[in-house]
């Protein structure tokens, strides 16, 4: 599997699926193809993650808030791994996507929702850097050379590795 096509689902895909796309597609150089999208997409990206995004260095031309259906249709692209990013502990619905694939649960909290102006900045970048050592540790895996089963385990292990927010 080379490029690991990655598809990263939230709810509303303008912040975590999106920071998630962005900084994998940057970091992995090839070596990952990263999408993302939602179940009830919002229709844009939310500019705090543009402005994350582009603090960091991270290229953000192309990047667009689109729905899961695109990627269930024929010709799309065929994935090997899918990360659910919402936020179960919020009570937030976690979309589902069905296919043949890996499956992992990434839980972290919306940046998106927070209503101060003020404190905005800071939870994108505090997310957005949560996101990037989940990130780290994915790229240190010979993905390559995985069974599915021990993909698995160690796609759960970097999610539970990482402590969320609070």
């Amino acid at each position: 599997m080379y490029p690991c096509r990655i598809l990263f689902i939230c709810t509303g895909n303008s912040a975590r699926s999106i920071l998630s796309e962005a900084t994998l597609n940057h970091l992995g150089k090839g070596r990952f193809e990263a999408f993302s999208a939602g179940s009830q997409p919002t229709g844009r990206v939310h500019p705090a993650a543009i402005e994350q995004l582009a603090a960091q260095g991270v290229p953000t031309d192309g990047l667009a808030s689109k729905s899961r259906d695109r990627f269930a249709q024929a010709g799309a692209p065929a994935l090997d791994i899918v990360i659910t990013v919402c936020d179960n502990a919020a009570n937030e619905i976690c979309p589902v996507f069905p296919g043949d694939f890996v499956r992992s649960y990434w839980g972290l909290p919306d940046p998106a929702a927070v209503e101060d102006a003020q404190r905005l900045t800071a939870t994108f970048g505090q997310v957005h850097q949560l996101i990037t050592r989940r990130l780290t540790a994915l790229l240190a895996l010979p993905v390559e050379s995985l069974r599915r089963d021990e993909l698995q385990r160690a796609l759960d292990r970097i999610a539970h590795r990482s402590q969320p927010l609070p």
